[in-house]
């Protein structure tokens, strides 16, 4: 189903294999300066890697979005290794400043320093002569990288100020790259575990520099140009059609792509709604007002406006060997699936799918749309408004398709309702390997 929490961890122990094999936390004796020692170490080196990692993962790589399945799993576990990082590095951080305090207030007493007398010459003399200035800059950082991450983190933050203020993560990355270069034990360097996390520290400014630049998603941009806006009031929803005329090769639905219609906003994720015809060239993007950014942009976007797309990005393909597939497009999750159902009503395949479509809001207008791609498509299609009928469970998709033992499921929508529907289909049996999940959260 996912591979975020095999990657995630996989680094978690790859990192720490690494680090136990050149140090360990049971010291001798076993004594808070010790522990204080090596645990500052350690946490402090796979904090900035996994803050590394999180900014590689931000630079949008074809191949990463190949191993882990899609765009919107890299940006998942960009989100994880972010948190993560804040984890580790609040730790790291009391254990090295906090300890200096409770020195102060008489809490400690703190003994010799390591090396105590002995006349430092060479490399490690010049190491130890920019402490203090790594330990500052580092200091601030993090406080600087702990209240941008928190920002990200609030869904009330508006999204273009989020969009502003995550990028200056990548400044904040690059004192925190000199400070654990400096700070990281001498000894270390002639280590596994020293080249592990320099290479980490070069890879995570080269991506923090590319990403200060703009260079991310580049050579995936296209000019293209609205030709037809609809609104569906009643939805809260707005469609609008977009013509690229060169450059765009082609997607596969089910994907989705950036678009840009103000510069000051930058790019915004949207699901293509539609298959791709090359005689036509044009794509089709049915948007939800959810947040202050689609609220703006259903106001913004008109006919004969120039934008710019960046794609397509996402693994949410509806490939598998299953002759039965069970779609769920809960609200403005349905996106994906009028996209597959074009494709299916030009090429079909053999495959029987039953199609859930649960909302609150209800607009005979879109509906109508909605049955005659199902019906052109040869989807079994069921509608439920929840206002008026109540919630779709798991019990009526189990109970209306026949053969669902051997079904995929493929979800998209709010992520109560995934939860729900994912847990329960796994306690009657169905393998992780068949059940799909877009993740349409960018952070």
């Amino acid at each position: 189903m996912s591979r975020i929490p095999l990657f995630f961890w996989g680094l978690v122990a790859v990192v720490s294999a690494v680090w136990f094999a050149a140090d360990s936390l049971w010291v001798s004796p076993f004594a808070y300066f010790p522990f204080r020692s090596v645990f500052v170490q350690y946490s402090g080196i796979l904090a900035v890697v996994m803050m590394a990692g999180a900014l590689v993962l931000a630079l949008r790589l074809r191949v990463l979005e190949r191993w882990v399945g899609g765009l919107d799993k890299v940006y998942r576990l960009h989100k994880w290794l972010g948190i993560g990082s804040l984890v580790l590095a609040t730790l790291h951080w009391w254990w090295a400043q906090g300890t200096k305090w409770m020195v102060g207030w008489g809490w400690l007493d703190k003994p010799a320093g390591k090396g105590a007398g002995q006349q430092l010459t060479g490399l490690e003399a010049w190491f130890r002569g920019q402490r203090g200035l790594a330990e500052t800059l580092g200091e601030w950082a993090f406080y600087a990288a702990a209240v941008l991450i928190v920002l990200a983190l609030v869904k009330a933050f508006p999204y273009h100020l989020f969009r502003k203020t995550h990028k200056l993560l990548a400044v904040v990355f690059l004192p925190l790259a000199w400070h654990s270069f400096i700070l990281m034990e001498f000894d270390y360097w002639a280590a596994p575990i020293g080249w592990l996390t320099q290479a980490a520290v070069v890879a995570g400014s080269v991506a923090a520099v590319l990403l200060l630049v703009g260079w991310q998603g580049k050579v995936r941009k296209v000019p293209g140009e609205v030709v037809s806006v609809a609104h569906y009031p009643d939805l809260k929803v707005f469609e609008f059609l977009v013509k690229v005329v060169q450059g765009w090769s082609g997607h596969s639905p089910g994907q989705f792509a950036f678009i840009t219609s103000d510069a000051a906003e930058g790019p915004h994720p949207y699901t293509i709604a539609s298959d791709w015809n090359p005689e036509t060239r044009c794509l089709k993007f049915v948007v939800k007002e959810l947040g202050d950014h689609t609220r703006r942009a259903s106001r913004r976007i008109g006919e004969g406006m120039p934008v710019t797309l960046e794609g397509p990005y996402g693994g949410f393909d509806f490939e598998d060997d299953c002759r039965t597939q069970i779609w769920v497009g809960a609200g403005i999750g349905i996106t994906p699936f009028i996209a597959r159902m074009g494709r299916l009503a030009g090429r079909p395949d053999s495959r029987t799918v039953y199609l859930f479509h649960p909302t609150a809001d209800v607009s005979e207008e879109a509906l109508a749309k909605l049955r005659a791609d199902a019906e052109a498509a040869g989807v079994n299609l069921v509608i439920r408004c929840s206002r008026t009928e109540g919630r779709l469970t798991p019990e009526e998709i189990r109970d209306a398709v026949p053969d669902w033992q051997n079904a995929s499921l493929w979800y998209c929508g709010p992520v109560g309702l995934a939860n729900t529907l994912f847990n329960q289909f796994r306690k009657w049996g169905m393998p992780a390997r068949r059940m799909h999940r877009e993740f349409f959260d960018m952070r």
